[in-house]
C-alpha cells in the first residue's frame, strides 16, 4: 500500500536524493521532544490559513502545534502540572514562525519533509484552520507565545490524555489522505514511527510520475 505513497518528485535542496515536481509541495513533520508539530512553507499556504502569515511578518515557514491550554499558559510546568494536563481541558494551537528551513531550526534528524500534492497540502491546511477557534469569522491570537516569533491561538478541540498534541498532528496528516493512524496515537514516537516508515519507502522506491502520499480526504 505504501508503494503509492511517494510524491512525484524532482531534485529538492531540502532533502538530498529526493525528487519534487513543480506541482508538488512539502509538509514538514517536526519532532520537538515529546510532541510533534506540522509545518508549511509560507509561500505554499493557501487562504484562509495564509492570512496568518501577516501575524508574523518575515517568517518563511509556519509551524503549528497543539497542546493543553492551561499547561502551556502556566509558567510552572512541573510534574504535578504535567499530570494535570492528562485530564480533559481546553486546547490551544501554538504558531511558530521561522526564517530558516525547519531542518536548520530544529536539526535535520528532527524533521521529515513529506512531498505531497498541492491538494493534499490544502487539505492539511484546512484541518489546521478548522482547529482554530473563530469569532465573527476571524482568527485572532489569544496572546504571545513562549518565545519571539510565536503566537497562541484558541483551539476548537480539547486536550486530554487520549487526544494529545501528537493525536492532533496525526489527524492533520490523515486529513491530507496519508496512511496515518490517529486513533490511539498518543506519544510522539508512535507518530514518528509511522511517518518514518512512509519516508523510508519514498526514499527506496524510484520516483514515478503521479505517485503521491495517499489522496486528500473528501
Amino acid at each position: 500500500m505504501l508503494g503509492g505513497c511517494c510524491g512525484s518528485l524532482r531534485d529538492s535542496p531540502e532533502r538530498p536524493g529526493s525528487y519534487r515536481s513543480s506541482t508538488s509541495t512539502v509538509i514538514y513533520v517536526v519532532r520537538r521532544g515529546w510532541h510533534i508539530d506540522i509545518g508549511f512553507a509560507a509561500g505554499d499556504l493557501s487562504p484562509p490559513l495564509a492570512s496568518l502569515s501577516s501575524r508574523l511578518p518575515g517568517a518563511r515557514y509556519l509551524v503549528f502545534g497543539f497542546g493543553d491550554r492551561q499547561f502551556l499558559m502556566n509558567k510552572d510546568q512541573g510534574l504535578p502540572e504535567k499530570f494535570a494536563a492528562l485530564w480533559p481541558g481546553k486546547g490551544v494551537v501554538l504558531l511558530t514562525g521561522l526564517t530558516a528551513p525547519p531542518m536548520e531550526a530544529f536539526g535535520a534528524g528532527q524533521v521529515i519533509a513529506l512531498t505531497v500534492t498541492a491538494a493534499q497540502s490544502r487539505a492539511a491546511q484546512a484541518f489546521v484552520w478548522n482547529s482554530l477557534s473563530k469569532q465573527y469569522q476571524s482568527v485572532d491570537p489569544s496572546e504571545a507565545g513562549p518565545y519571539p516569533g510565536s503566537l497562541y491561538f484558541r483551539a476548537n478541540s480539547g486536550y486530554s490524555g487520549f487526544h494529545t498534541c501528537n493525536t492532533w498532528a496525526a489527524e492533520v496528516l490523515k486529513a491530507a489522505g496519508m496512511p496515518i493512524r490517529s486513533t490511539g496515537t498518543i506519544f510522539a514516537w508512535q507518530l514518528w514511527t509511522q511517518v518514518s516508515k512512509i519516508d523510508r519507502v519514498c526514499r527506496v522506491l524510484p520516483a514515478a510520475s503521479g505517485l503521491h502520499v495517499g489522496t486528500p480526504a473528501q
